[in-house]
């Protein structure tokens, strides 16, 4: 067909450099198109990623937000009394007796023979008193009561005659009863200055200070030449004389335990410096009585000190066992000091905590009777924050393992 014939019909005939051009612009829209889908997926990649980082970092988030919310606690359940409790108080060992010996007699001190420290027996010398002047007493004494032998002795005669006299009737009887008034005031002169030489010999025996029971001499307060005034009018003992064997302790129990405390019961001492060694004693009385200022009952204890290892004065810790009233014991650290009274966080099997008033009895220092308010099931809270209230959901810690 000729070239008019094509141009005729519109038939137009490609060049082949037009050809090639058009496959090169197809292949390069298509490698575009490539290259476009390409970025496209890689930014939805970039964007899916980035949500998805988002999305856990805000689920970490959550999670550690929610984490820290929570509240976390140990708790302690409430255990019965054992067999008794044992409360242990202070006090000081002082001498079964311990009297301060002053002389009866003024003098001036001519000896002594016990110093301190030192372990006498009673009746035994501890000092001697030089008294002239109870003893120029003594003498005139003597003297007068021999003056009121004579007297009576006349007197006595006088009334013998005037009787025979009488018999008589050579006296009239106003003057045998003269006689006889006579003899008898002689007799009770005679009597008073018996009773008066008596009492000088007395005084007299007094210048020799002996000890009133066995003990130990705790303190000295005189030495030789001294002036001893009798009685101790100088505000000034001679000796202060201590029985060791039994002391006696004097304990304040306070009131609260003041039921349980009763004559008779076993108690145990130690002391700080004698480690290692317990002493038995036993309650000899007690007040029966509450003081007004301290709230407390004063008990004694008498305690044996057989070897002396025990010394007045030293301070002691005394042990009373007490006897079990069967009440619930619950740690001191789960009370709660509310404007309601005292109450105690009680977490139930949900985690919910519920506050609790109760009614507390004795405290033991770690724990506490708790009369009402609680039972063996109930899980109580251990150191309750000021925040906590009611209903506040909490998680329980699991509990430590104590090492053995």
């Amino acid at each position: 067909m000729s070239e008019e014939r094509h141009s005729e019909i519109g038939i137009h005939l490609i060049d082949p450099e037009d050809v090639g051009e058009l496959l090169r612009r197809r292949q390069i829209v298509r490698r575009a198109g490539i290259a476009t889908i390409a970025v496209l997926v890689l930014l939805a990649l970039g964007a899916g990623r980035t949500v998805w980082s988002r999305m856990a970092n805000a689920k970490v988030l959550e999670e550690g937000s929610s984490e820290r919310g929570k509240q976390y606690v140990k708790v302690a359940q409430p255990r019965a009394s054992g067999p008794g409790q044992t409360l242990v108080l202070p006090g000081t060992l002082q001498g079964f007796v311990q009297s301060p010996i002053s002389a009866r007699a003024s003098g001036y001190l001519a000896h002594w023979y016990k110093d301190i420290g030192s372990r006498v027996n009673q009746g035994e010398l501890l000092a001697e008193i030089e008294t002239p002047e109870i003893d120029q007493q003594l003498t005139q004494g003597i003297a007068a009561r021999e003056q009121a032998a004579s007297s009576l002795a006349l007197a006595k005669s006088s009334m013998e005659r005037w009787e025979a006299l009488r018999k008589k009737d050579a006296v009239s009887q106003q003057e045998l009863d003269e006689r006889r008034s006579n003899e008898a005031q002689a007799r009770a002169n005679l009597a008073a200055a018996d009773a008066n030489v008596e009492r000088l010999r007395q005084l007299k025996s007094f210048k020799r200070v002996l000890a009133p029971f066995s003990g130990v001499i705790t303190r000295r307060n005189v030495d030789i030449g001294d002036l001893i005034d009798a009685g101790g009018g100088s505000g000034r003992t001679l000796f202060l004389l201590t029985q060791t064997d039994p002391l006696r302790i004097y304990v304040n129990v306070p009131q609260s335990y003041s039921q349980l405390i009763k004559p008779g019961q076993k108690v145990s001492v130690t002391q700080t410096e004698l480690r290692g060694r317990t002493f038995h004693g036993e309650i000899a009385r007690t007040a029966a009585s509450i003081d007004a200022t301290t709230r407390t009952m004063q008990i004694e204890v008498t305690l044996p000190n057989k070897d002396g290892a025990l010394l007045p004065g030293a301070y002691v810790q005394v042990s009373l066992p007490l006897q079990s009233n069967q009440a619930l014991m619950i740690p001191t650290n789960t009370l709660m000091f509310r404007s309601e009274g005292m109450r105690v966080a009680v977490v139930d099997a949900k985690g919910r905590v519920g506050l609790r008033t109760i009614l507390i009895g004795r405290n033991y220092g770690e724990s506490v009777e708790v009369q009402d308010g609680v039972s063996t099931q109930d899980r109580l809270v251990l150191n309750p924050s000021d925040s906590i209230a009611e209903g506040d959901l909490v998680n329980v810690a699991a509990a430590e393992d104590k090492p053995k």
